[in-house]
Order: C-alpha cells, then sequence, then structure tokens
C-alpha cells in the first residue's frame, strides 16, 4: 500500500523523482526504493513526505486504493468505501465514520440533496446551529 500512494501522490502532485528526492534530502536512487518497496524510509520521512501531500501518516502508510478505487484523500477528508442501500432504502454508516464524526444509535441526521452534487449528511444539531447563525446574520 505504501509504495502504491508514494507514487501516486507524487504523480498527483506532478513531481518528477527526482524533484521530490530533493525536498527529502535523500537521492533519486533511494526514493525509487521506497516506490519499489525495496527499501521504506523512517518515521520522520514517512511524516515529512505526508506533510509535502497533505495527507495524514495513517493515510500514507494503510490508505486501501484497491479498495474503494480513489486516491489517498487530502487531510481532513475522507473516503469511507461504498456503502449498500437496503430495500426500504436504508444505508449503513461505516465504524470508521461514526468514530470520527462521533455518530451514536439514537442520532438524528438532516440528509441533503443537490442533483448536480449529490447527498450530504449533517447532524441534526450542527445543522440547527447553522440554522441559527444564518437568521442571527440576517438580523
Amino acid at each position: 500500500m505504501f509504495c502504491d500512494n508514494l507514487i501516486s501522490l507524487r504523480k498527483l502532485n506532478g513531481l518528477s523523482q527526482e524533484e521530490l528526492a530533493e525536498q527529502l534530502n535523500v537521492s533519486r536512487q533511494t526514493l525509487s526504493k521506497y516506490e519499489t518497496g525495496e527499501s521504506l524510509p523512517d518515521i520522520d520521512r514517512c511524516k515529512q513526505l505526508a506533510e509535502i501531500f497533505g495527507v495524514t501518516l495513517d493515510d500514507l502508510v494503510n490508505y486501501d486504493s484497491a479498495a474503494t478505487g480513489l486516491n489517498v484523500p487530502p487531510k481532513g477528508k475522507h473516503a469511507f468505501g461504498l456503502v449498500t442501500v437496503g430495500d426500504k432504502g436504508q444505508i449503513v454508516i461505516p465504524a470508521k465514520a461514526r468514530k470520527i464524526f462521533n455518530i451514536q444509535p439514537g442520532d438524528r441526521l438532516i440528509v441533503l440533496g443537490d442533483e448536480a452534487q449529490g447527498l450530504a449528511l449533517l447532524s441534526e444539531k450542527d445543522f440547527l446551529a447553522m440554522v441559527r447563525s444564518f437568521r442571527t446574520q440576517g438580523e
């Protein structure tokens, strides 16, 4: 995963091996070894790579692009994978999403839709806070 993520992120950012190696203060050959899996960078270099690409260290090392069909997401953005819509239109929110957004059983979510951009879920509490802020701005 790391090797594939490194190659993908380097190319997405329009960097050659030489350019990225220079930013890391390593040789192009060393970077090539990272990309082929022949060697792995130390934790400090991994942190540096994550900062260069604007991704989390965890996603740089562990993100499985094959599972989602998507590239490593930017820091703070998430791709939780696919969900299946049940017969009655229900979906199961992935555990990682529930944990990150602190979604508990019984919580109420607002479903918003834009025909051009898709669906969005917001917690009822956050949605109501947003409405209140719009009201106070209009006064």
